[in-house]
């Protein structure tokens, strides 16, 4: 599927069906990991929520849910350096094993604030499920616990990534060419 974007195009990086076999492979090390434990499931809007749905279903485990907003990046492809609460937890996590569903680890900024934002109400365990991994980016030493794919240094869209709001329809994910310089 080849589609226009702002960017100058899209280019296929990751198929649907690569992330499915890789989405049931890291669900099936969750299921060994909290066996007979419940856990609670908190992703992080607005990229997650597909990798989430998809996740989430292959958990053999008692799972809740829940949606943790945090913003960074805006309307741009650039971090802003900014970082908000855009959508707070509805329910406590405190004494409680919880998994929390990223789309992308990149500097590491937004994650380091992440983590410390949970870690406050004393959970019994505190795990974090990363789609894509951009190590070469990283700025803050951070690692998520399971990892689906190291990608390079791109920006990609689609399976519920976007780029101002847009592609998160994509059921693969691809990333975004830059434009001919004129």
């Amino acid at each position: 599927m080849r589609k226009s974007g702002p960017a100058g195009g899209l280019k296929l990086l990751l198929t649907r069906q690569k992330i499915a076999r890789r989405v049931r492979a890291m669900a099936g090390e969750i299921n060994k990991d909290f066996r007979g434990r419940p856990l609670h499931v908190i992703g992080i809007l607005k990229g997650s929520w597909v990798f989430m749905a998809d996740l989430v279903r292959h958990l053999e485990l008692d799972v809740t849910v829940d949606f943790l907003g945090f913003a960074s990046y805006g309307a741009g492809s650039v971090p802003s350096g900014a970082i908000r609460i855009t959508k707070d937890l509805e329910t406590s996590i405190e004494g409680l094993d919880v998994l929390v569903v990223e789309d992308i680890l990149d500097t590491g900024g937004t994650f380091k604030h992440l983590e410390r934002f949970l870690a406050a109400p004393h959970p019994r365990s505190l795990k974090v499920v990363e789609l894509l991994n951009k190590s070469s980016r990283r700025i803050e030493p951070v690692r998520a616990d399971y990892i689906g794919f190291e990608i390079p240094c791109v920006f990609v869209v689609g399976y519920g990534l976007d780029f101002g709001q847009r592609y998160r329809n994509l059921p693969d994910i691809h990333f975004l060419r830059p434009s001919p310089r004129k």
